[in-house]
């Protein structure tokens, strides 16, 4: 594949701006300055450096992000900066067309924190978000009140919230104090846990998304940055499975 083709695909400008690029001397293959646009390489494996800064080729991308407070999920934002001002360049235009760049796997409010999946596979956003797929999605909820056994009976059990008359439930719910519960959720309507837990009589003061499937988003990632998944991870998250309904009760209280 031509070098040119290959920065192409990666998203560091058209075709032309990629051989400019080359031709300056700014690109290195192997800790080799390449000049040549059309020099041939085997894309698969290759890591390549732009004005220094080193790039691994990839077919597709498949991001974590850790989305701080204060970003809003869109390209074209309201109120708040993009969650995408947090990524590099490439990664927003790669692919070019409409649908340049990676986009992100469903929503997080402004206010919300956690993960998020980004990538530029239709296939992996679609089978990631869809109710269908019943992806589970755990959620760190801080409550202005104390929660007690019933009102997590109630989330467990489904409640209805005003868009549908269908109920929605928890997939699972475990206490870690009176006022933090681990939530899952296995579908995404707008404001969902918010609204579950409003539903309850009780009101969420911060929100935390910290796994998806089996991806945990751990310390490696602090707020605001980013990093690739690997092979293994995607291929977990494509396979995930729903959870099986947990719930743990605070010390003191029953779950009758």
């Amino acid at each position: 594949m031509h070098l040119q083709d290959i920065l192409f695909s990666q998203g560091f400008g058209t075709r032309r701006v990629c051989a400019g690029l080359i031709q300056q001397g700014l690109v290195e293959v192997g800790g080799c300055l390449v000049q040549d646009a059309l020099a041939d390489f085997e894309p698969h494996g290759l890591i390549f450096k732009v004005q220094g800064v080193a790039w691994p080729y990839q077919e597709r991308a498949y991001l974590m992000l850790h989305k701080p407070a204060g970003y809003e999920c869109s390209q074209k934002p309201g109120m708040y900066p993009s969650i995408y001002t947090l990524l590099p360049g490439p990664l927003r235009t790669r692919g070019g067309g409409a649908a340049a760049g990676v986009q992100s796997v469903g929503r997080l409010d402004q206010d919300t924190t956690g993960l998020l999946l980004l990538s530029d596979d239709g296939k992996f956003i679609h089978r990631m978000s869809s109710p269908r797929h019943h992806v589970p999605k755990r959620y760190e909820v801080i409550t202005k009140h104390p929660l007690d056994a019933t009102q997590v009976e109630r989330l467990l059990a489904g409640v209805v919230l005003d868009d549908s008359p269908v109920p929605v439930r928890a997939a699972a719910a475990e206490f870690v104090s009176d006022r933090h519960l681990q939530l899952t959720l296995t579908e995404g309507k707008y404001h969902q846990v918010k609204r579950m837990v409003a539903a309850v009589g009780n009101r969420v003061e911060a929100l935390h998304r910290s796994r998806i499937g089996p991806l945990v988003l751990g310390g490696d990632v602090p707020p605001g940055s980013w990093r690739w998944l690997s092979a293994a991870e995607v291929a977990a998250l494509s396979s995930a499975q729903p959870v099986v309904e947990a719930r743990v009760c605070p010390s003191g209280l029953t779950a009758d």
